[in-house]
């Protein structure tokens, strides 16, 4: 299966896809913000350079887009591989998925406690994300 967009165009498209103040990480936020957490953004000492960082409590979020980090469930649909230019993105997302775990791992070696929100997660749950989050750091 080819591309049904030309090449300039994916180019153009690819670059607009951002990696910080996503929208589900500005909900993420206002939902801390509004059961009263406050946190640092993206700190770069830390391994993966976590989303959301909550030093007084140790613990780290990461909001993780279903795509790109190949959300591990069958009922997510964001997660599918494109039919095109497989040998690109197998390869590709398999190695975001291992660098995520990789950066886990670092993170509870060195004593932080590290918590995994999905994008879809948060737009079509977003109560139970808020009681999760409320449950995680208390």
């Amino acid at each position: 299966m080819t591309d049904k967009l030309s090449r300039e165009k994916r180019s153009w498209n690819m670059s607009r896809i951002r990696s910080t103040d996503t929208k589900p990480e500005m909900l993420l936020r206002s939902m801390l913000h509004r059961i009263g957490f406050r946190f640092r953004l993206h700190q770069r000492g830390l391994p993966g350079r976590p989303d959301i960082v909550l030093p007084k409590y140790r613990t780290v979020i990461f909001v993780h887009g279903c795509f790109w980090h190949q959300h591990p469930t069958e009922s997510c649909a964001d997660s599918r591989l494109p039919g095109s230019r497989r040998d690109y993105w197998i390869p590709k997302l398999r190695a975001n998925v291992e660098r995520d775990q990789r950066a886990i791992a670092a993170l509870i070696t060195m004593g932080w406690e590290p918590m995994v929100v999905w994008e879809c997660e948060i737009e079509r749950h977003p109560e139970r994300v808020t009681v999760r989050l409320a449950e995680f750091l208390a």
